[in-house]
């Protein structure tokens, strides 16, 4: 079955650094420039009027690059600093959503930075394929979202709520049974984090080759949009920019002009044009996309995000390790296929 956000689905478990590791920013000046002092390849913060958001120094690709680097091995170095030194999204585990929250916007603020949270834990959760899961029930999930929103404070967050949440009760994924309780968290979700001072708040609202904008503006309605800050298009997924700017355009036409953010971490080359079974797990022969910036020239594009993180597996399929886990090969070929 055709699924949106495959790639990232696992970090819930094995993709999101640890909280004391996002506290090793102090070398990270909010001019992006290096304290003399740090290793050789730790990360720095991109240009803040281009990029506000903030680079993790302690990602598997930032691990990587040490790695390399420690084994001469400079080409390749080269080619995953293009993923190192970029920010990108930071998946909420909920056994320590609190700790995490605050631990990525603490960090972010340190560094004069805005930290990406994508909240990933809703009930019957990606219908039992490679990221099965969620919370247990509804007051299982209320207690996730209230965690993470005392975990950011005042902070500054840009919030990606709920990838393929919307999407698998437009597809049928999702048993009938379960559509009223989603709409209601999703809803609930948006109100508690709008109390934020410094939060935005993007609802997943698919991708061009899974829904059409006539099937999706009223669940995004019905989810909470008018209170949300925008929506989220093509997250983990290949989509190009330009099929998802006009996707989200008609989207946002339907929903009082909101605004959206697109996922460019591995749309280079566009999606894997195939006929075989999952065309979406690890396709090969994929690119990174645009680099994370505000600047998209585009008035109701807030931005480019690498909301997935890129060389992190789709799931078990095509050489594959578990979805979410860190595939160097993988991570390289983006890389070296970038524009």
């Amino acid at each position: 079955m055709y699924s949106s956000s495959a790639a990232i689905r696992g970090a819930v478990k094995t993709g999101v650094a640890l909280v004391g590791a996002a506290l090793l920013l102090t070398g990270c000046s909010s001019d992006g420039g290096k304290d003399p002092e740090e290793p050789k390849g730790s990360a720095k913060q991109q240009p803040k009027d281009k990029d506000p958001f903030w680079v993790n120094p302690d990602t598997k690709a930032a691990e990587q690059l040490q790695t390399y680097q420690s084994e001469n091995k400079d080409a390749d170095a080269e080619l995953i600093k293009k993923i190192a030194e970029q920010p990108q999204g930071e998946w909420i585990v909920p056994e320590s959503a609190q700790e995490q929250a605050r631990g990525f916007t603490e960090a972010a603020e340190k560094a004069d930075r805005e930290a990406v949270l994508v909240l990933y834990n809703i009930p019957h959760r990606d219908c039992g394929l490679y990221s099965k899961g969620g919370a247990a029930d509804g007051n299982e999930y209320r207690a996730f979202i209230d965690e993470v929103a005392k975990g950011i404070e005042d902070r500054k967050a840009t919030v990606i709520l709920e990838p393929d949440a919307l999407l698998h009760l437009v597809d049928g994924c999702t048993p009938e049974e379960f559509h009223e309780e989603r709409y209601d968290l999703l809803k609930g979700a948006i109100d508690k984090l709008h109390t934020l001072k410094n939060t935005k708040v993007y609802i997943d609202g698919g991708n061009p080759g899974a829904a059409q904008p006539d099937s999706f503006w009223e669940p995004l309605k019905w989810a909470g949009i008018d209170k949300a800050d925008g929506f989220a298009v093509n997250v983990s997924n290949y989509y190009t920019t330009e099929e998802s700017v006009d996707y989200g355009k008609k989207l946002s036409d339907k929903v009082g002009g909101k605004p959206f953010v697109i996922d460019t971490s591995r749309n280079g080359n566009g999606p894997w044009q195939s006929s075989e079974k999952d065309a979406w797990c690890n396709p090969p022969g994929r690119a990174l996309g645009e680099a994370p910036t505000v600047q998209t020239s585009d008035e109701r594009v807030d931005a480019y995000l690498w909301i997935k993180r890129p060389g992190e597996s789709d799931g078990e399929c095509r050489g594959g390790p578990k979805a979410g886990e860190w595939w160097p090969e993988y991570a390289l070929e983006l890389a070296k296929n970038a524009k």
